[in-house]
């Protein structure tokens, strides 16, 4: 079944001729544009079902601002990032944003809709070794933790900050069940519970925003929480 889809690209002919290519593969494509102040406008007045966002310059400040507001304002819309070999920090930053994955431009277009359809089911969609970067990025971040770090380490219980860093890790819910002697469903709370302490809406945005302010570095080092903190 074909999926309901946006093409937006740094490049409108290479926006163009994948779109082209996946109308020929049985999808409907709503529009082709390039990712300018307006390409997060049409994604949003056009609710497509998966959104393929193409860019040259991830790591860039700024690249994934229309991801952003796409994802504040029309969620049930996935974001698929397109882009050349990245630094982990650039694949981080799309996470981060709230893109649902990430598939290089030299991809075969049977991995593009692959990916499309994990994206649509709610999965990450990027391929294990750029997972893997970007994993050792966030586990391993340059900047130094900083005061928004703490303070949302603040927020978390010791049991949530053990969580995170768990999910930072890659663990999966049972995993970190087994890992914790904790009930699966209990593991699964806590995740949640996280999740919405750092207002994000997946595991690996939680993991990039906390490398991004250190709270990564604080919460594997035991830094004392809150006084109400309770396991």
């Amino acid at each position: 079944m074909g999926v309901r889809l946006m093409v937006v690209d740094d490049h409108r002919l290479l926006a163009e001729a994948l779109a082209s290519a996946l109308k020929l593969r049985g999808h409907r494509v709503l529009a082709a544009a390039a990712p300018t102040a307006g390409s997060a406008e049409l994604v949003v007045s056009r609710a497509p079902e998966i959104c393929l966002f193409g860019t040259a310059a991830p790591a860039e400040p700024g690249t994934f601002d229309p991801v952003l507001r796409i994802r504040r304002e029309r969620p049930q819309t996935a974001v698929l990032v397109l882009g050349p070999v990245p630094s982990p920090r650039g694949i981080a930053a799309a996470f981060a944003a709230g893109a649902a994955g990430y598939v290089r431009h030299d991809e075969r277009i049977e991995g593009v809709e692959r990916a499309m359809v994990k994206a649509r089911a709610g999965e990450a969609a990027i391929a294990p070794q750029l997972l893997q970067g970007a994993f050792a990025e966030l586990l391993n971040p340059a900047a130094q933790p900083d005061d928004e770090g703490r303070r949302l380490l603040l927020m978390l219980t010791p049991r949530e900050a053990e969580v995170l860093v768990r999910v930072a890790e890659g663990e999966d819910t049972r995993v970190i069940a087994a890992g914790m002697r904790i009930a699966p469903s209990t593991a699964r709370t806590h995740v949640q519970r996280v999740l919405m302490k750092l207002g994000v809406g997946s595991r690996l945005e939680a993991a990039a925003l906390a490398a991004r302010t250190g709270l990564l570095d604080r919460a594997a080092l035991g830094t004392p929480q809150g006084p109400d903190a309770v396991g």
